[in-house]
């Protein structure tokens, strides 16, 4: 089984890729945090040194590399990931996509927040911030849409989540 996380930033894919892998006895990955262990810098300084091409790059081959080296896992994915280089017709080949998908002012609350760690909208902000995801959320959304299952990420609990899977 290889599931893969997908949605905006802050969407819980983190939180609910563990929660997921413990219940289910599969190793979890968070795409982000392998490709900074590789790189041996943060997400944000890789944006600043490298730029945002040199990112999706890693994340493409990164991502491969999980497939290929692991029968099954839980993948949390970047929230850009399923938008580059056919990435999500890639991930549907290879195992099940799950959207987390949560509400704009959910999205806003919590990465009002987290700013600091996401490159692309550490220079954003209060005010401009739901008018940022309302707008990025709208280029990636038929991507998200692609995904195999869809979850009202607030309503969210590992037995609804694991009945989705056909896991119950």
């Amino acid at each position: 089984m290889k599931i893969f996380l997908i949605g905006f930033m802050g969407s819980g894919k983190t939180y609910w890729g563990k929660q997921l892998a413990g219940r289910l006895q599969v190793p979890f990955f968070d795409l982000d945090s392998v490709i900074a262990t590789t790189e041996q810098k943060n997400i944000s300084q890789i944006f600043t040194e490298y730029g945002e091409e040199f990112f999706r790059y890693r994340e493409k081959e990164t991502l491969e590399e999980i497939v290929n080296d692991h029968e099954e896992f839980i993948l949390s994915c970047g929230g850009g990931t399923p938008c580059f280089f056919n990435n999500i017709d890639y991930m549907k080949k290879k195992g099940t996509v799950v959207w987390l998908n949560t509400s704009i002012n959910v999205l806003r609350d919590r990465l009002l927040s987290e700013r600091t760690t996401r490159p692309l909208i550490k220079a954003i902000g209060d005010a401009e911030l739901k008018n940022y995801i309302v707008r990025k959320l709208g280029e990636r959304k038929m991507y998200y849409e692609k995904a195999d299952v869809v979850i009202n990420e607030e309503n969210a609990s590992i037995p609804a989540i694991l009945g989705l899977l056909g896991h119950a």
